[in-house]
């Protein structure tokens, strides 16, 4: 009794003093902002060259004048004493419910097909009355770059703490503008462990997540010849009868130098591709990826899909660093009957990323099988949530099936 008496005492002292920790400041100087440039841009400048270009000011200045209209930047730069030593990238998003509709997979039967539109229907009418606003500490519109960004030679297990207290000064500060339904912290690395721990006592819970795609460039392979080569007799015969496809089709694979003539033409292909998804957090302005363009220079390729003068299919790769981030596409559905343009843009990726001089691709979250026979391997990033009534759990789990989450298929493309 009495050893049983005192592991209670211990657990009502745990939860005590994580209570307490949760309602205390950390102690840390805050700086919020809704636009970079109102933060000191020297400081913000330091943290964010050993982050990811999407950290950089004249991404966030991009994002902000000609981002999607229902993502609203936020920003926080954390300090001790007078010495910066974190900075945040943060999102409001404000989504209807109807983006969460999604069909139900494996209903192969007659019956079971019919059981799932019944579902999606009546699901549907349930979650198109509903908005949901969320706090993401991230950004929604790229992957792989979290939104914490810790000075070097800071430890992280302690400056998580901090970036929770950030994010929950944003979220009391939005109160004005309505509430807030969920907090997200997403693309932390697998193995930061610190963050797993100070994200769960501040009751961010993981969600499910597919994982990021990523092929590794050996220094040997210098150019687009050398990765074919590399590949064995199987998967290179398929690549090349790929290509030999598309050239049939009557089109042609072209770097487009200058995006603006062609800003229109390359949102109405990207639009396509969005109106298949299975769910539309956030829709680009035809300005979004010419400003990107425009803000990295040399770093940003754009190939493009032609026939008679006509872009039927378009890819974005962007030099982040050593990664070759595979960024937005477009499409046109009805020219996919004469050629396999999504596979070719692939093949376009690897590529420009060889030509960038970059050391790995990543190709993102979705169209796991495809990205699997061009060589990549899935790499972990976690995503945290925290809601605002625990009652609200089985919405959480609507998000996370908004979206289905499939295991990377393993694939074996290069000689051994």
């Amino acid at each position: 009794m009495a050893k049983l008496l005192e592991k209670l005492a211990t657990r009502i002292s745990a939860r005590r003093k994580l209570h307490q920790e949760r309602h205390t400041t950390t102690g840390y100087q805050f700086a919020l902002a809704d636009r970079v440039d109102l933060l000191d841009g020297a400081a913000w400048d330091g943290l964010a060259a050993r982050g990811s270009f999407f950290h950089a000011r004249p991404y966030l200045r991009v994002l902000e004048d000609a981002g999607p209209a229902n993502v609203k930047p936020r920003y926080a730069l954390i300090s001790r004493g007078r010495a910066p030593v974190a900075a945040m990238v943060a999102q409001y998003v404000q989504i209807p419910g109807r983006t969460l509709i999604f069909s139900e997979p494996g209903a192969e039967s007659r019956v079971g097909k019919a059981l799932s539109r019944a579902y999606t229907r009546a699901k549907g009418r349930a979650l198109e009355k509903l908005e949901f606003r969320f706090l993401v500490c991230g950004d929604i519109l790229a992957w792989g770059a979290p939104g914490a960004l810790f000075a070097q030679g800071e430890d992280p297990a302690e400056l998580w703490p901090a970036v929770t207290e950030a994010l929950y000064r944003i979220h009391r500060a939005e109160k004005l503008a309505g509430r807030t339904d969920f907090l997200f912290v997403k693309d932390v690395p697998e193995d930061d462990a610190a963050a797993a721990r100070a994200l769960g006592k501040f009751s961010y819970a993981p969600v499910d997540s597919d994982p990021d795609m990523v092929l590794d460039l050996p220094p040997k392979w210098r150019t687009f010849e050398d990765y074919l080569a590399s590949l064995n007799h199987k998967y290179r015969k398929a690549a090349k009868d790929i290509f030999r496809r598309v050239s049939q089709g009557g089109f042609k694979v072209e770097r487009l130098s200058d995006l603006s003539p062609h800003a229109e033409r390359l949102h109405a292909l990207y639009a396509q591709v969005q109106a298949r998804a299975n769910s539309r957090y956030a829709v680009l302005t035809p300005g979004f990826l010419p400003g990107v363009a425009n803000a990295l220079g040399a770093r940003f390729r754009t190939t493009a899909i032609t026939r008679n003068g006509t872009v039927h299919a378009f890819v974005t790769t962007v030099a982040d660093g050593e990664t070759a981030v595979g960024y937005y596409l477009g499409l046109d559905y009805g020219a996919m009957a004469d050629g396999p343009l999504y596979l070719r843009l692939l093949f376009a990726v690897v590529a420009d990323a060889l030509a960038l001089g970059c050391a790995r691709v990543s190709f993102g979250r979705t169209a796991l099988e495809p990205k699997a026979r061009l060589g990549a391997r899935p790499r972990a990033l976690r995503v945290f949530a925290r809601h605002r009534h625990p009652l609200l759990r089985f919405l959480v789990q609507a998000l996370q099936n908004a979206v289905p989450h499939d295991e990377a298929p393993e694939r074996h493309p290069f000689k051994t």
